[in-house]
């Protein structure tokens, strides 16, 4: 349907208004000029009655009087809407006057030349915008396989590669919460398992992206319930699989890395342990050593020995007050 301009939109409505009150004059002119002339044609007389007053016949001709002005008022008035209504047409007729074509310029070419381009580009880019943010897991088998050399496991060497492309070192405590995340079962080996189900919960399918989730990463340790379910994580990821505790020395490699910034009395009792005689640490004894450095003060004062604390921290607590007496 052809669209009107506003202007001439508003006439339309305009001339529909005026036509509707053209009707209604028309209709009530036609029952005044009924009324006028059936008085006419009753052809009043005066009539006196014997007192010498005016009868009924009077307000009749009253009566007929004003029909004849309101016959005429309302003629003069159903004149000048006709005239406005041909105005209305008039003006109607010379509201959209018959648009030339214009001949198309050399500007107008390369106008609609750079429309269409820009459509040709935009079509194409959305789709691979999307395609670049959107997780996809054939990327992350292809990155996998960047590092993994034989049986489906990124081994030592392909983890130093790794390491070395998100340009992180082995030891930083991000790779792990990393493997944390990928819920990887041995320190030092990832398998396409573990890699497709982990970096498909942090949405990263190339070295770019994990690369942007470092800092992310990070923050996950300053969540206190986080941290702790990492701390206890890493004694199984350490430790042999067909041992039961964890060596001494992976121990304190371990503690280092996750107590080693936070605890201030981690030096001492990482000093504790290298002339103890203890050879291995066991998981109650791991767990138990978070618990202490979160609750026991710097001077001990508040350690319980008759409390349910392993021997190893009553030695350790024993060992660190004769130290500081001597």
């Amino acid at each position: 349907m052809r669209q009107l301009s506003p202007t001439a939109h508003h006439l339309h409505q305009l001339f529909q208004e005026n036509d509707f009150q053209l009707h209604t004059h028309l209709s009530t002119l036609a029952g005044i000029h009924t009324i006028y002339h059936t008085l006419h044609r009753l052809n009043l007389t005066e009539d006196v009655g014997h007192n010498g007053h005016s009868t009924g016949t009077d307000c009749l001709r009253l009566m007929q009087t004003h029909v004849t002005l309101i016959y005429h008022s309302l003629y003069i008035t159903l004149y000048h809407s006709i005239s406005h209504n041909v105005f209305l047409s008039a003006c109607c007729s010379r509201a959209m006057p018959p648009r030339k074509k214009r001949r198309p310029t050399a500007g107008d070419d390369l106008s609609a030349k750079k429309s269409r381009q820009d459509s040709v580009f935009r079509k194409h880019e959305a789709p691979q915008i999307r395609e670049e943010e959107t997780f996809s897991s054939k990327r992350c088998l292809e990155w996998f396989y960047e590092y993994a050399v034989c049986d489906d496991v990124v081994g030592p060497e392909g983890m130093e590669k790794f390491c070395e492309d998100i340009g992180v070192e082995p030891e930083n405590v991000v790779m792990l919460v990393l493997a944390w995340k990928l819920d990887a079962q041995s320190m030092g080996y990832f398998t396409l398992q573990e890699w497709l189900k982990g970096m498909g919960s942090l949405q990263c399918d190339s070295t770019e992206r994990l690369r942007n989730s470092l800092d992310y990463l990070r923050s996950v340790l300053n969540n206190t319930s986080n941290f702790k379910l990492i701390y206890r994580y890493a004694f199984d990821f350490a430790r042999e699989k067909d041992q039961r505790s964890l060596d001494l020395n992976t121990a304190k490699c371990m503690l280092g890395l996750l107590l080693g910034k936070t605890w201030s009395l981690f030096p001492v009792f990482n000093q504790f342990l290298e002339q103890s005689k203890y050879k291995v640490i066991n998981k109650d004894q791991w767990c138990n050593v978070l618990e202490f450095s979160r609750t026991i003060n710097l001077e001990l004062s508040n350690y319980d020995e008759d409390g349910a604390w392993p021997v190893l921290l009553d030695e350790f607590v024993e060992w660190y007050k004769e130290r500081e007496m001597s």
